[in-house]
């Protein structure tokens, strides 16, 4: 798998090309948008890590460039900014995942191939899991064709579970994912919103794995 990484940071880039080709991912490294003007012509990428935060311009308006041209890559959002309507703004421009700094590479690399396998899967807009439909952009879940009603975080929930259907996603790494959107969610409150997501989509579709967190039956 090949990653490009828009980045100005030089510690962050060096310590990023490191994680990933530990990890077995190769990487190409830019520092400015004029870089990475048109870099999808010449060489094909799996995956975009994306500073939003760059000299010479935002990464998000080489976001939006990208997804007006038809661009498809998956692109991961690498930013300071936690709040939630950056994190909205993001994905309402094509964002396929959020990670706020700092950050540990550990996680980096774990959301990369995350990205990666739910891309393979999830070539279009909706993503479909048995009678489960999610659509990310738009912030709607359906069941049996029919919108479900749910809360900001039940939603978040619900899609931080979907990106890797039928595998355990740890409480601790839902605790993470989840914290940009507000204050920090401990383990009780994540317990209280994975029961009321029982009731609106079935208890058997969210699975506990007990002692470690919880599953997305597919």
């Amino acid at each position: 798998m090949h990653i490009l990484m828009i980045e100005d940071d030089l510690d962050l880039g060096l310590a990023l090309q490191r994680a990933l080709k530990a990890a077995g991912l190769s990487s190409e490294w830019l520092r400015s948008i004029a870089a990475a003007a048109e870099p999808f012509d010449t060489r094909p990428y799996d995956c975009v890590l994306l500073d939003l935060t760059l000299p010479d311009g935002t990464g998000m308006d080489l976001l939006r460039r990208w997804r007006r041209n038809g661009m498809a890559v998956p692109v991961i959002v690498i930013t300071a900014k936690a709040l939630l309507e950056d994190r909205l703004a993001g994905l309402d421009e094509g964002a396929d995942d959020f990670i706020v700094k700092p950050f540990a590479t550990a996680e980096l690399v774990a959301r990369v191939r995350a990205v990666l396998r739910r891309h393979a899967k999830q070539a279009s807009n909706v993503w479909t899991l048995g009678e489960l439909e999610i659509e990310p952009r738009k912030f709607e879940a359906r069941l049996n064709g029919t919108r479900l009603d749910l809360s900001p975080r039940e939603f978040h929930l619900i899609l931080e579970l979907a990106r890797e259907p039928g595998a355990v996603v740890p409480k601790c790494e839902l605790s993470q994912r989840l914290e940009p959107l507000g204050d920090p969610v401990d383990f009780g409150a994540i317990e209280v919103h994975v029961s009321n997501l029982r009731r609106k989509i079935g208890a058997g579709r969210i699975q506990t794995v007990r002692g470690i967190g919880y599953l997305l039956a597919v």
